[in-house]
């Protein structure tokens, strides 16, 4: 993807300091760029998926709604698409000199043994449960803090993301409510459009071995993804009688593969694609099994607020076209530091220090954008 001329790109990474909310985003396997902008105003607020029924924008929506952490529709005022239709749209767009960006911070990373040694102990709280079968599934996540380099660019994040993930959808988004956000998710909750719909269940990962994609999956990351297809399976026969399956298959993700599954289904009634939505998430690709439990175990033990991290994010439209993504492989920009986010699927047989080692594969997505940029 080239980058827009440079008085418009600065004018992107100052929209990221200020009350503006947009949000620009690019398809897999496409070089174009998409922008979603309100003309002002407060955002829509919701603290419930079902009240995306009939609502048009694009979304951000948290993993576990908070009174801090609603879910939040850029209006789509202005849209554009292209680099060329966008610097026309926002060329004369004003920016308020009294920022809504973050003061400067004193944070000091925690060291990666630090990161670890909590991150095992968090573990072992998940694995108790699941070894007792009070659980078939959990998933641990985690975070992990970075400085930013003083002439860091989110647009500049953004581009690397799309040069170097093409098979994912990138997105940055910035509201005052819900922060500034850059993600590449390879994961669809929820696209289509008319009485034609598709979601995936996303389950298992294995690293890349340089170039070569590996098709040998352990027992683990097998049973992984059959808990998601088969819990999204039975969401979807809620929804729909026709429904059609394919996989799974090893599906790659930048320098990651997993285990993939789509199924493609009709709807007859779009108006209600919230209710749909308010069924699927979480999904036990990024919660667990059985799903209410989990989800309160995971909220009650994981140690710290996800955020929109495995939440929502996507352009919604009941009347017209829909793609939204699990917020995977994402950071929060606040000043002069990132918070970066990843997890993965604990089952029984799951050891910690392999875990650990998933969560740094999948957290080297966006460390590798925050390098270049």
């Amino acid at each position: 993807m080239n980058k827009p001329d440079s008085q418009i790109h600065k004018l992107i990474d100052r929209m990221t300091c200020s009350d503006r909310s947009f949000a620009i985003y690019r398809l897999p396997w496409t070089d174009i760029p998409i922008l979603v902008m309100q003309d002002g105003g407060e955002n829509h607020i919701f603290t419930n998926l079902k009240e995306l029924n009939g609502q048009k924008g694009f979304v951000v929506s948290p993993f576990h709604f908070t009174d801090g952490h609603p879910g939040v529709i850029i209006r789509p005022d202005i849209t554009a698409s292209g680099w060329e239709e966008i610097e026309e749209k926002i060329s004369s767009v004003a920016i308020d000199e009294q920022l809504s960006g973050y003061s400067p911070s004193s944070v000091t990373p925690q060291t990666e043994s630090d990161l670890k040694k909590s991150y095992i102990e968090t573990f072992s709280r998940f694995i108790s449960p699941l070894k007792s079968k009070t659980f078939s599934k959990l998933v641990l996540s985690r975070s992990a803090e970075h400085v930013l380099k003083d002439d860091f660019s989110p647009l500049e994040a953004f581009i690397t993301a799309c040069n170097s993930y093409p098979r994912m959808m990138i997105s940055l988004s910035h509201t005052p409510v819900s922060g500034t956000w850059i993600g590449s998710t390879p994961e669809i909750i929820l696209s289509g459009e008319g009485g034609t719909w598709n979601t995936v269940a996303l389950a298992g990962t294995m690293p890349m071995q340089g170039e070569v994609i590996p098709t040998e999956w352990h027992k683990k990351e097998q049973d992984e993804q059959a808990f998601v297809s088969e819990y999204i399976n039975k969401v979807i026969k809620k929804f729909s009688s026709k429904i059609s399956v394919k996989g799974p298959y090893t599906a790659r993700a930048g320098q990651l593969v997993h285990l993939r599954t789509d199924f493609q289904f009709g709807l007859k009634k779009t108006s209600e694609l919230g209710n749909l939505l308010d069924t699927l998430h979480p999904t036990p690709a990024v919660c667990g099994l059985p799903k209410d439990k989990a989800y309160d175990f995971i909220i009650e033990n994981e140690g710290y607020d996800r955020k929109y991290y495995s939440g929502i994010i996507g352009w919604l439209d009941p009347d017209g076209h829909t793609t939204l993504y699990v917020n995977l492989r994402c950071l929060n920009v606040n000043g002069n530091y990132t918070t970066l986010y990843a997890g993965g699927g604990i089952l029984p047989s799951s050891d910690a220090n392999s875990e650990w080692e998933e969560t740094q594969h999948k957290m080297k997505t966006m460390r590798k954008c925050l390098e270049n940029s």
